[in-house]
């Protein structure tokens, strides 16, 4: 593996665009490179290559499918938005945080409800984070194959010329303050969310479940879900809440996400125990 801890300014005024559509640096913070440009170069631990699941690219600038997104986003995802509900604005800033860390946090409160063993949670665990390792680097390939630019700077340089539907808001700014410093597409938190998803469920051979989850960055605030896959559903769409990814980022993340996963269970740790139900019933 290599560690790729920055970027030299060579690299980063290369993947820093200026055409519609480019990646660039967002305000209000502006950074001044983009983080993990050579995470695509990381030897997975599962995959056989970072580009073994790529998707294809996002939706033309001129399409509907991007003025419907671009749309969405705009209204929801501003900062103080009148559009979305107190709870979607709550949502956007919940889960605005590491978002394995929350998986993690499902996965062991999940684990002490079923009362699995030690080996039980070292398989679950093992999958849980080799899927998330190697959704790190298959979205970076993604990302920095399409370089495709933030909502916000999207938003704040929208040209009618090239989409009618598209007007510019040259203030907006996301719910959540900050964008991170690469480019949209695809979504991480679709990603690893389908990702965890698809782990427990397939581990724990059910997708109900009564548990509640905390937020590292919402200290005291909790949200209550009844069953996995909700929960992987609404920390894939606060990233439209809070103003930091489009509806398609999203979609094509959870496709990714589901894919590295189910890779992972299929062909690692498979003689390994699993929960059995009867003794729930």
């Amino acid at each position: 593996m290599i560690d790729d801890t920055g970027t030299g300014p060579e690299t980063a005024s290369r993947i820093f665009g200026t055409a519609p559509g480019d990646y660039q640096s967002t305000p209000p913070n502006f950074a001044p490179q983009p983080q993990f440009t050579n995470w695509s170069h990381v030897r997975p631990f599962a995959l056989e290559r970072a580009n073994q699941f790529r998707p294809g690219p996002p939706p033309p600038l001129a399409s509907d499918a991007y003025s419907d997104a671009f749309n969405q986003i705009k209204s929801l995802g501003i900062a103080n938005s009148t559009t979305a509900t107190a709870d979607e604005a709550l949502t956007g800033r919940f889960w605005n945080g590491a978002i394995q860390n929350y998986w993690n946090e499902i996965a062991q409160t999940l684990s002490q409800a079923r009362g699995l063993s030690t080996a039980q949670n070292a398989r679950l665990f093992a999958l849980l984070n080799l899927s998330f390792a190697d959704d790190v680097i298959a979205f970076y390939d993604a990302k920095y194959t399409y370089n495709f630019w933030r909502p916000v700077t999207a938003i704040r340089a929208a040209d009618p010329a090239i989409n009618p539907e598209t007007i510019a808001d040259p203030t907006w700014l996301p719910e959540v303050g900050k964008t991170a410093p690469d480019p949209s597409y695809p979504g991480a938190h679709a990603v690893i969310s389908a990702s965890a998803a698809e782990v427990l469920i397939s581990f724990l051979e059910r997708d109900h479940a009564d548990f509640n989850v905390t937020s590292e960055v919402l200290p005291g605030v909790e949200r209550s879900f009844t069953s996995i896959s909700a929960a992987a559903e609404e920390a894939t769409l606060s990233r439209i809440f809070g103003g930091q990814h489009f509806r398609f980022d999203l979609t094509v993340g959870q496709r990714l996400g589901r894919e590295v996963a189910d890779f992972v269970v299929d062909n690692f740790l498979t003689s390994g125990q699993r929960k059995d139900d009867s003794d729930d019933k």
